[in-house]
């Protein structure tokens, strides 16, 4: 996955964090279910639907948008994009997951969105796209935050880049 992006005045090429022969982008490795016992995220705004890679440094996550997505009839009518903020939640919701698994938390709470830096929204995500998310791992404190890198593609377009962080909410 590269994409070449045009902003500001210069051309910039943008690789993926991860090659997509790294993983099979339909094998699900942890499931909708699985993440649901880990991240506190339900119904509407559980929003991933499965993680294709999860490593030490590393995950991919995705998201499958529906025709039927809550947000589809007002963002906006006869032309709906994925809202910048659910696209980011997306992001969010994985680095969750990534820091549990990852055992950046062990005192009983969970990870919560601290903030969002650098964020450049590419392209659009309609419904019927696969919004594949990635992350790359950044500055960890243990029990306290975490850094994160991360990506939207859909299909081999880059639609949004930034730095996420994540602070360890207490039970």
């Amino acid at each position: 996955m590269k994409a070449i992006l045009n902003f500001s005045q210069d051309r910039v090429l943008k690789s993926a964090f991860v090659d997509s022969s790294q993983f099979d982008h339909d094998k699900i490795v942890i499931d909708k279910e699985a993440i649901g016992k880990i991240n506190p995220h339900r119904f509407e705004l559980a929003l991933l639907d499965g993680i294709l890679l999860m490593s030490h440094d590393y995950a991919v996550g995705f998201k499958d948008i529906q025709e039927d997505a809550f947000w589809v009839r007002g963002h906006f009518p006869d032309k709906p994009i994925m809202p910048g903020v659910l696209v980011c939640e997306c992001a969010a919701q994985l680095s969750c997951y990534f820091a549990m698994d990852n055992k950046m938390v062990d005192n009983g709470g969970y990870v919560g969105l601290g903030g969002l830096e650098s964020v450049r929204f590419r392209g659009p995500v309609v419904p019927g796209d696969r919004l594949v998310v990635m992350l790359r791992r950044g500055k960890v404190r243990k029990n306290a935050m975490f850094t994160a890198d991360f990506q939207g593609w859909v299909n081999d377009t880059l639609v949004v880049d930034g730095l996420i962080k994540g602070i360890v909410l207490n039970n």
